[in-house]
């Protein structure tokens, strides 16, 4: 039997890692009315906590392996951790990484001088390929989780985090979890000498094989995983990794996508760092076990275990994080198609702001509105809804309505044939509350709305597009309402996009 305790403290690791800090989450422990502390492994020099395992097997290597060479599979944090690795100890490595691997993740392997092989769509197919080039080259398989050298070397965090705690010591630890090298690691030296210490994993609900597994007392084999979080993309948990979460995992929390964007975002409030999916994992986890548990005034911990995140993943961070957080409703409203009744509806709002607006004329009848509306808490929405419906206004919540959040709110619009004398133009309001009341106010009753598309997207200005159906003989009118109104504007009526999709 492997003493974990004993491999954790003479683990080599401080070769290639550093000490990261365990800084405390001042706004978020504010929020949730607890002590949080992030454990920074997002610090490390490849931006997570992998190479510790890595450098920790490979470092223990005989010389004769060594000059063979080292292979290894992993979606990138893993990877780069085995390239530093082999960079310092002067020996070759291979690495395997999965096609739909973020390129920031691959380029960083190969700037430290590994070989990089993309195949499959999954790690578990990137790992397989990988041991079947370690059999026939006759090199080293260095893996990502399910190894005592890999997994003593993540325990590594556990030893600092202990030291670093002193007299707060943690009520409970979240972990985030893909194959259970780093939970098993931690959870092995936190029992042995703090037992009480609550170790809890967290999982994304769209690949949960620990929970599953630990539920059903035997390693599961997952059909597919969903991606977004791809250092924890995992099918199968390690077989050593399940057996020490079986003897000292506490519980697992699952999460969604939206509550991981909406920690990405919470520990840039926090630290200004932004970490990927994988690595706000735990404070996602956090966030919900506390709102689960009702837990006050505890010192909790999360692992922020890596920040390789692909900038071309921040839109979507942002555009779901407020809905992650539940700071922004988004609902479907139908009004009727009349002059005036856009303007009706939003003082419906109130003093709210409005995130995002999309809206095209269709029925001559009535209007069909994709509105967000920024709010406190869910209590809010209800409050919407009820109050819409007191003025007879038919509404939907589409909050937890996927194709709506992801597909629908792109796709609101169209041409209005019916949308005689239309004339479109490009606004800039400055985004603060009440600029979109004073337009409206400030626009002749007779003038129908047929087109409104707006989102908030963080800047100093909100950038607004809009169909005003205006009869020939007004023009003058409205022109001078352009004038007074002190937005910046742009005819784009002859723009050839509007004319090829919405004309």
């Amino acid at each position: 039997m492997v003493d974990y305790l004993e491999r954790i403290l003479l683990a080599r690791v401080y070769d290639v890692a550093v000490e990261s800090p365990l800084d405390e989450a001042t706004n978020l422990s504010r929020r949730l009315d607890n002590t949080v502390w992030l454990k920074r492994e997002d610090m490390q020099p490849v931006f997570s906590f992998k190479l510790r395992g890595a450098y920790n097997k490979m470092a223990s290597l005989p010389k004769a392996a060594l000059a063979r060479g080292v292979v290894a599979a992993s979606a990138g944090n893993h990877a780069q951790g085995v390239a530093l690795a082999a960079e310092v100890l002067g020996c070759s490595a291979t690495i395997v990484m999965p096609a739909t691997t973020p390129a920031i993740k691959v380029d960083a392997v190969a700037k430290r001088g590994a070989q990089v092989v993309l195949h499959g769509d999954s790690y578990d197919e990137a790992y397989h390929h990988a041991m079947e080039i370690a059999q026939a080259e006759r090199k080293t398989f260095v893996h990502p989780y399910d190894d005592p050298e890999v997994i003593a070397g993540q325990g590594t965090i556990a030893m600092e985090l202990m030291r670093q705690a002193k007299a707060a010591c943690p009520h409970a630890i979240f972990v985030p979890v893909g194959g259970g090298g780093l939970i098993a690691g931690i959870a092995a030296y936190v029992k042995r000498l703090r037992p009480e210490i609550r170790i809890i994993g967290v999982e994304p609900e769209e690949a949960d094989a620990m929970a599953r597994s630990l539920a059903e007392k035997e390693r599961l084999v997952l059909p597919q995983v969903g991606i977004f979080a791809d250092g924890v993309a995992v099918k199968q948990v390690g077989a050593e990794t399940f057996r020490l979460c079986q003897q000292y995992v506490d519980e697992i929390v699952r999460v969604g996508n939206d509550a991981i964007c909406a920690a990405i975002k919470d520990v840039f409030e926090d630290t200004r760092s932004i970490l990927e999916p994988a690595g706000a994992l735990s404070v996602a986890g956090l966030k919900a076990w506390v709102a689960r548990e009702k837990v006050r005034g505890k010192h909790l911990v999360a692992i922020a275990s890596g920040a390789n995140m692909n900038f071309d993943r921040l839109r979507f961070v942002a555009e779901r994080a407020e809905l992650g957080e539940r700071r922004e409703a988004v609902l479907a409203v139908s009004i009727p198609e009349q002059p005036g009744s856009f303007k009706a509806f939003c003082s419906l709002l109130g003093a709210r702001s409005i995130t995002e607006f999309n809206y095209r004329y269709d029925d001559p009848k009535v209007a069909h509105i994709f509105v967000g509306i920024q709010i406190q808490d869910r209590a809010e929405v209800d409050k919407i809804v009820a109050a819409l419906k007191r003025h007879e206004l038919p509404v939907l919540d589409l909050t937890d309505n996927e194709m709506a959040k992801l597909h629908i709110r792109h796709l609101v619009g169209g041409r209005a044939r019916n949308a005689r004398n239309e004339v479109i133009y490009r606004f800039e309001f400055p985004e603060r509350p009440g600029a979109l009341m004073r337009f409206l106010n400030s626009m002749s009753h007779d003038w129908n709305i047929s087109l409104f598309h707006y989102r908030n997207h963080g800047a100093d200005y909100g950038r607004v597009l809009c169909g005003i159906q205006v009869p020939p003989e007004e023009e003058g009118q409205f022109r001078a309402f352009l004038d007074g109104l002190g937005y910046r504007y742009w005819n784009e009526t002859k723009n050839p996009a509007y004319r090829l999709f919405l004309g």
